[in-house]
């Protein structure tokens, strides 16, 4: 039986004691939230030494980093060196997006090395397979998602949502179809004038899924690509239809969470949270940014950290990071770094805003070590600490540690003055 079962069975799992453990949460408050549909714990039961995680409104905001080589760059050595940095820094879930020439050996070679939850989009295998998207068949997608649920991936994206009839509507936009899936389904569907094939066979989806635990997150392939096609028709016409397979999901037993936008201005995002809540029936929202401005090439991981944060706020369980290099090419390890370091800044503010359950200790902390000038706890309480310790050392002012920084010196810094005065 899938977590979700067993939850609404009222069995409390090793899984849900261990997320309980985590998020400061009694087991039965996790059971609760899990038979309600509101939380999944993204656990593949092939999948060894993985650390379970809860992701739902009820636990901390999470985290997933894209990782994966594209036919251009990169190889498995690269993604795993990525995956390392990734879980090092503070990701809770990884995807590999691979997509360019032999995938299977690096989803091997990140299943055997990731304790966090490892999630893929299956239908980039199946293309790698054919090289032509008009090749794909029902057969092969389906053979694809059941070799990777056998192997062990804990998440799969499946873009089930976008149907024919949406297609004018996303002819309208001023960039049409950004993602990936999205766009490889719609030319299927274009081309061969049938229905998408994950919608048609999403039953046969389900089998897989349920046998294995595989949670699906339900891909947004409508996700608008620019500021001008944000909360449109075509985005909300596909939400309503994730929503309907949401509870298909559920009637099944299959854990089930929503991918969402996108490109979304910034006074657009907490209405968007509430419009998927409606329509999805409260299941997990796993957004990417949104990105808030599109003028910002270089600069991504901030303007979508901006929108990420707002999204957490009103409702998103997890954020898919955006690095630096977003639209520029194919992130190497800094760039993972940045993007990872960004998100954890705006997750965590997140959790401090909503109070959860220990939220702000590390900041009181922090605040306690500054006054006392205490420099090493300072830099082992950072996101980054590596970072914060080599700007630090680069303006010390002079060989040993200081009650004051080259910011203002020993004459202005205000706490070093204040510290004086209140004893």
């Amino acid at each position: 039986m899938t977590q979700y079962q067993l939850a609404r069975k009222g069995v409390i799992t090793p899984e849900m004691k261990q997320v309980a453990r985590d998020e400061y949460l009694t087991s039965e408050t996790v059971r609760k939230e899990m038979a309600a549909g509101r939380l999944i714990i993204t656990a593949n039961r092939h999948h060894r030494n993985l650390h379970p995680i809860g992701i739902g409104r009820a636990v901390r905001c999470k985290i997933n980093a894209n990782i994966g080589h594209s036919s251009l760059s990169s190889n498995t050595k690269s993604e795993i060196r990525k995956l390392q940095i990734a879980v090092k820094y503070g990701a809770d879930t990884v995807m590999d997006l691979s997509t360019g020439g032999r995938v299977e050996p690096v989803l091997t070679a990140i299943l055997k090395h990731s304790r966090v939850p490892v999630g893929t989009v299956p239908v980039y295998e199946a293309l790698s397979k054919v090289g032509d998207p008009m090749k794909l068949t029902p057969e092969l997608l389906l053979q694809t998602i059941r070799r990777q649920a056998e192997a062990g991936v804990d998440f799969m994206t499946i873009h089930c949502g976008l149907l024919r009839r949406m297609l004018p509507m996303a002819c309208k936009r001023l960039v049409r179809i950004v993602s990936r899936g999205g766009s490889i389904v719609a030319r299927w569907m274009a081309h061969h004038r049938k229905e998408n094939p994950f919608f048609e066979f999403f039953d046969d989806i389900l089998d897989i899924a349920v046998k294995h635990d595989v949670s699906l997150s339900l891909g947004d392939g409508l996700r608008p690509g620019g500021l001008a096609d944000a909360s449109d028709q075509a985005q909300f016409a596909e939400l309503k239809v994730l929503g309907e397979l949401t509870l298909r999901c559920r009637k099944r037993g299959v854990q089930v969470m929503i991918e969402g936008p996108g490109h979304v201005p910034f006074d657009q995002i907490e209405m968007n949270m509430k419009i998927q809540h409606k329509l999805c029936h409260g299941a997990p929202f796993y957004v990417l940014g949104p990105l808030v401005t599109d003028i910002a090439p270089g600069y991504d991981h901030i303007t979508s950290a901006i929108g990420a944060t707002m999204a957490g706020f009103h409702g998103a369980a997890m954020l898919c990071y955006v690095t630096p290099r977003e639209h520029l090419g194919l992130p190497d390890e800094d760039d993972v770094r940045e993007g990872i370091v960004a998100y954890k800044i705006a997750a965590h503010a997140v959790d401090v805003a909503l109070k959860r359950p220990h939220a702000r200790d590390r900041d009181d902390a922090m605040s306690r070590a500054r006054y006392a000038f205490d420099w090493k706890k300072q830099f082992a309480l950072s996101l980054d600490p590596e970072k914060a310790k080599q700007l630090y050392q680069e303006s010390r002012p002079g060989k040993k540690d200081e009650d004051y920084c080259t910011m203002c010196g020993p004459d202005f810094c205000a706490m070093r003055t204040s510290s004086r005065l209140s004893h």
